[in-house]
């Protein structure tokens, strides 16, 4: 009989691609043959380019996904179907400190999974047999890699030695999902990105400071490649303008971390793809607004400059749009400071830039 775990992580793409270290350590377990991951149709495509998955599983959460469709009895019984599907032996329900697991542990009980890992305030009974209690026996700021691993290794799980733990893509998974996506045929040998789009208002860098973004690094003669989603490519264009090549709505997320990948930095807020480039190991300018800690939610593993007032008055209100009259926490970053962040994370590719004749030095630009 196959022993299979089932790990859920039902939020979106990066949230996703931050339990990565948390599923190989799953998956590395000698009592464990195949790992089921359950995710939201959302954060699907990240879950397919994890290492350790063997299958993804999608189910959309009432309570966690900001879509949270209607709890049905039929919405529901997709649910059960797939834990009959799966009849997991574990279940390691991976949250964020503002999510419980106990709805789906529940669920999960009730259609005889045997035994249920997670972390939880609240008094679980006897709907986990394994309970990490945050702020006692589980540490409320760290990273979320690093909470989702402990979640895990409470279970029994913990990663092989040769695991670094940092954030990693799967690369023949990688290499198959560019195969469905279209991709740009030619990138400039050196580049940085620009992301400037995000899932809510409150995170995202006002467009006009992200397109004088473009221009700075353009007339300092630096490569720019502005991505984005299918719904922005009306930001994407304003920001590239004339300056910056225009990708967005052009690229899936294989695709992206191929970019991702290719590039020097990424300058991006706190959403998904900033978690992408530290996946693919890039360096990232992190326009990070304090609505979410960035001890929890910053790239991870991989080198970063963290940009925005972490001390503004939103810290920590997780708002979706900014409760502060003109976003200050993130329009107190100037462009000039967007840009000796990209030098100070990628020197070689501005003194690449000055040795290139007809180019001039970023230096020229900001004094």
């Amino acid at each position: 009989m196959t022993r299979r775990a089932l790990v859920a992580r039902l939020d979106s793409v990066g949230d996703v691609l931050l339990s990565g270290p948390a599923v190989r350590a799953v998956a590395a377990s000698p009592d464990v043959d195949e790992v089921w991951l359950l995710c939201s149709s959302i954060g699907a495509s990240a879950a397919r380019l994890l290492p350790g998955v063997d299958r993804v599983v999608v189910w959309d959460c009432p309570w966690i996904t900001q879509s949270a469709p209607p709890a049905t009895p039929e919405h529901l019984a997709a649910l059960a179907a797939i834990i009959d599907d799966c009849r997991p032996e574990t279940a390691i329900i991976l949250t964020s400190f503002h999510q419980s697991p106990l709805p789906l542990a529940l669920l999960l009980r009730s259609h005889g999974v045997p035994r249920i890992v997670g972390a939880s305030v609240d008094f679980a009974g006897s709907l986990l047999d394994v309970r990490l209690r945050p702020g006692e026996d589980l540490a409320e700021d760290q990273p979320e890699p690093e909470r989702a691993i402990a979640i895990a290794a409470a279970g029994g799980f913990a990663l092989p030695s040769e695991d670094d733990g940092r954030l990693h893509l799967d690369q023949a998974r990688l290499d198959r999902a560019r195969l469905d996506e279209p991709a740009p045929h030619t990138l400039p040998e050196h580049f940085v990105v620009v992301h400037p789009g995000a899932s809510v208002a409150s995170r995202r860098w006002h467009e006009e400071l992200h397109a004088e973004t473009v221009g700075l690094l353009h007339e300092a003669g630096v490569e720019v490649v502005v991505t984005g989603g299918p719904a922005e490519t009306a930001l994407t264009r304003r920001v590239a303008g004339t300056a910056g090549r225009d990708l967005g709505g052009g690229t899936g997320l294989g695709a992206l971390a191929t970019i991702l990948a290719q590039a020097d930095v990424v300058v991006t807020g706190n959403t998904g793809p900033a978690h992408l480039a530290a996946a693919v190991g890039t360096a990232v300018v992190s326009l990070f607004s304090p609505v979410v800690p960035a001890v929890r939610w910053a790239p991870y593993g991989v080198p970063t400059v963290l940009l925005g007032d972490q001390h503004a008055a939103c810290a920590g209100t997780r708002a979706t749009d900014c409760p502060i009259p003109g976003h200050p926490c993130l329009t107190s970053v100037r462009p000039a400071e967007v840009v000796d962040a990209c030098r100070r994370l990628a020197p070689r590719l501005f003194e690449a830039v000055r040795s290139t004749p007809g180019r001039r030095h970023a230096q020229e630009v900001l004094r």
